[in-house]
């Protein structure tokens, strides 16, 4: 069998490690599986337990296991603005696909890209990693052609059944492809096989005309799409790689024999074997894998349904009240010679009636029942709704509440820090220093608030109070919209609480006890940088500010926002390490911490090599 081209010349892997986000950097190695019979010596894996899990309860199973899978041409890193705070609820597992991301392309031959031998990969590397002696289970969330692998996996009826669906109880499908090649489709993609890589690399660079707004981004992030999105899938397209691309697309047909279709991505008949909590979710402005995917899988599951869409209800999106699908008919599904009604939650009142069932005493030795819901994300959610700053914060929502009320309640925090408070095994650090520091700093700069991390279980800077007091909607003047966390660990409060009050939570992990990294506080002004864009909407509230918490709110805290003002606001370095001090005294405590600003910031500072 011939092998792939090589074109090592037309890609740097190091561009894709300097631009890996720093929580996947942290916490991912380089593995070698052995599936399908294929060795893959070099795959990049991110595997994060969950930070509280030696205090949750582990009997009869432990907390499960969210496994993401990415898409032709995609990586892990597609999913890290979701993992930042599904990493707080769970144990997550991602890996790089062989020659995606930071994966080696490894082995090179075709067998090794089918479909089926990437799903059994998938496998292997979850087999690894989930704690089979306690009978750990198995959550997945794929996107794109990642959930074709993960309904390989998960399906009653998928020829890779026996591999590791008996331990799967959930399946979020992010932009779905529901059927399988047509026979038409497998023609001209066998085509491919003959064009050599770099004429097929011509035409990729043709069509990335135009850098952010060329037709390969629009295609998509859709041309509505915020400008940073659009830069992100720049990257993205530019860092995937053509062999590889062309290694996955040959590998996803099916042979066709009596025009019937055989391997390759699932269509019909393995996508309607699916018998656990399924949630899919598509985009109205997908053009890759439209959201008409979405409707004909619920077909496929039973229920002829309407598109249900999120709404939006003041100044943000939010889930419309008729959350679930609705029941359309009650037509059973035919399996191995037996009929059963698949079980449809209906609205969404009552999806928080059963939210509000006491869950002290679950029956969890069994598997959760058969549900499905489908949700499109109005415009501009497109094909890169997953990590676009527009729709991630309500894709990461959505998929929060389905677990925990579908899948496994332990799944929600809220259950999470309720359980850990009353037994006293989830707190913030030094208790009574916490208590002795002020909450909330006068406004800085004009833009922020610094702050100390909230407390679920205090009677004041907790969520609930912090809304009314400090909040854009309770009528303070520069109240808060956005909250930024940079501390390191799960918060000691559920963010929930702040959304329900109209304050965006976003989660920005960084180290304490260390200076910011270059990269880090680049990351960042990145991040106010798009908050702040989303502030000058003429529906958000006049002279709303941006709150930042590490623990105390005052190194991390201030290094970060010194940082801003004297990087985007033109401030000199004394002026705004004053103006922190003043609003935030007494400053920033750590004098290392002032040192690596100077350092930084300095102007005309000379930097000469280190001689040894």
């Amino acid at each position: 069998m011939k092998e792939f081209e090589q074109t090592a010349d037309l890609y740097d892997p190091l561009d894709s490690l300097a631009s890996d986000p720093g929580l996947l950097k942290k916490h991912s190695s380089q593995r070698s599986y052995t599936a399908a019979g294929f060795v893959y010596p070099s795959i990049r894996t991110f595997y994060h337990p969950h930070p509280q899990a030696d205090k949750l309860p582990t009997k009869p199973t432990p907390l499960p296991l969210l496994v993401f899978v990415h898409g032709l041409g995609g990586s892990a890193a597609q999913f890290a603005p979701l993992l930042t705070g599904l990493i707080n609820a769970a144990p997550c597992l991602a890996i790089d696909l062989p020659g995606c991301g930071l994966s080696d392309f490894l082995p090179q031959t075709r067998e090794a890209y089918k479909s089926e031998a990437l799903a059994a990969l998938i496998a292997e590397a979850i087999t690894q990693h989930r704690d089979a002696e306690n009978d750990q289970k198995v959550v997945l969330i794929g996107h794109s052609m990642g959930c074709s692998l993960s309904t390989l996996l998960a399906s009653s009826t998928s020829p890779l059944s026996q591999l590791i669906s008996e331990h799967i109880i959930g399946f979020i499908a992010i932009c779905p492809r529901a059927e399988t090649l047509t026979a038409g489709q497998v023609s001209r993609l066998q085509h491919m096989r003959y064009m050599p890589i770099p004429l097929f690399e011509v035409f990729r660079w043709w069509d990335r005309r135009g850098g952010a707004e060329s037709a390969s981004v629009f295609r998509y992030a859709g041309k509505d799409a915020d400008s940073e999105t659009k830069r992100l899938q720049l990257r993205f397209n530019e860092q995937s790689r053509s062999e590889v691309f062309m290694a996955m697309a040959l590998g996803s047909m099916p042979k066709y024999e009596n025009n019937e279709p055989i391997g390759g991505l699932p269509g019909e008949l393995i996508w309607s074997g699916l018998r656990i909590p399924t949630f899919c979710i598509g985009g109205e402005q997908d053009r890759v894998t439209p959201p008409e995917n979405v409707e004909l899988i619920a077909k496929w599951l039973g229920r002829q349904v309407p598109r249900e869409q999120t709404i939006a209800t003041g100044k943000t999106l939010l889930p419309s009240s008729a959350g679930e699908i609705p029941v359309i008919d009650n037509a059973p599904i035919e399996e191995n010679g037996k009929s059963f009604v698949p079980e449809f939650t209906t609205t969404g009142q009552d999806l928080a009636s059963e939210s509000r069932q006491d869950s002290a005493t679950p029956d969890l030795l069994k598997k959760p029942k058969f549900v499905l819901k489908t949700t499109v994300l109005p415009q501009p959610a497109s094909h890169a709704l997953l990590y676009a700053t527009s729709t991630v914060r309500v894709l990461s929502g959505l998929i929060q509440s389905f677990a925990a009320t579908h899948i496994d309640h332990r799944l929600s925090l809220g259950w999470q820090l309720q359980h850990l408070s009353t037994e006293g095994k989830w707190d913030v650090k030094n208790l009574q220093k916490w208590q002795a520091i002020e909450p909330v700093s006068e406004p800085i700069a004009g833009i922020f608030r610094a702050q100390k991390t909230l407390r679920e279980i205090d009677e004041e800077h907790t969520p609930r109070v912090y809304v009314k007091r400090w909040g854009a909607k309770s009528g303070i003047k520069h109240g808060v919209r956005m909250v930024v966390d940079i501390s390191h660990e799960s918060p000691v409060y559920d963010p929930k609480g702040l959304e329900e009050g109209g304050i965006e939570y976003h989660k920005f992990p960084t180290v304490s006890k260390l200076p910011p990294t270059v990269e880090e506080v680049a990351a960042f002004i990145s991040l106010i940088d798009t908050l702040r864009e989303q502030l000058k909407k003429p529906e958000e509230p006049e002279g709303a500010v941006i709150a930042v918490h590490c623990h105390y709110g005052f190194n991390r805290t201030g290094f970060f926002l010194v940082s801003y003002m004297v990087e985007r606001l033109g401030w000199r370095l004394q002026d705004a390490l004053e103006e922190f001090a003043e609003k935030r005294a007494p400053g920033i405590r750590h004098e290392h911490f002032v040192n690596e600003l100077f350092v930084r910031y300095m102007v005309n500072l000379q930097r000469r090599p280190t001689l040894s």
